[in-house]
């Protein structure tokens, strides 16, 4: 199923905190999974829109970051937790900071305390190439500690696999209910879940 994302953005810009004309702050978070929490990833800071995707780093698919590209004006600021949150490696964290920074929009890494302008001097620019590569070597790390980690598991015969969300009765008992026209949005309240949850629960089923 193909998703069509419209985005609509009120002009002119508001105002800014000070009470001149100005740009808006835009937060773009990225889950790994659905389950994750987005909350801590730019927790404290005071943002006019967000936009949320849950995909893995390397899915290629994030429409809600197309979105994001597509909202922003001049004069915007784009908040992300870390370099990791809002790239997939090296070279499409250079495509999206360019990207940004060429249509007037700041990029602001929260974790490494960077914000990216456009007029960057050679120091910023290595910067960002040297922290890029850093986040890229530190997922990179990772996957392969769960990816052994998952082995010696198997090997020892305790893998079970990821815990389900839901009990195989509860799975049954949405099915049904979605099935019979029950809101989408109404069950994933009831069972504690995300919508998109849901919608996953529901195509496993076909």
């Amino acid at each position: 199923m193909t998703h069509h994302y419209e985005v609509l953005r009120v002009q002119p810009d508001t105002f800014g905190r000070e009470g001149t004309i100005g740009g808006q702050r835009v937060a773009y978070t990225r889950v790994s999974t659905l389950e994750q929490n987005t909350a801590r990833q730019l927790d404290g800071i005071v943002v006019d829109r967000t936009f949320t995707d849950s995909a893995s780093g390397k899915d290629v698919q994030r429409p809600q970051l197309t979105a994001m590209l597509g909202f922003v004006r001049k004069g915007d600021v784009v908040l992300v937790h870390s370099m990791d949150r809002l790239a997939r490696n090296l070279d499409d964290l250079r495509r999206i900071v360019r990207e940004l920074t060429a249509k007037g929009v700041q990029v602001q890494c929260v974790k490494e305390q960077l914000t990216f302008t456009g007029e960057d001097t050679a120091m910023a620019n290595l910067l960002l190439s040297v922290m890029g590569a850093f986040a890229e070597f530190e997922r990179s790390l990772i996957g392969e500690r769960q990816r052994e980690g998952i082995a010696l598991a198997k090997a020892r015969g305790v893998y079970r696999g990821r815990k389900r969300s839901l009990t195989e009765g509860q799975v049954d008992q949405l099915r049904r209910r979605a099935g019979a026209g029950e809101a989408k949005t109404a069950l994933a309240r009831e069972f504690g879940i995300s919508r998109e949850t849901v919608y996953q629960y529901l195509r496993t089923a076909l």
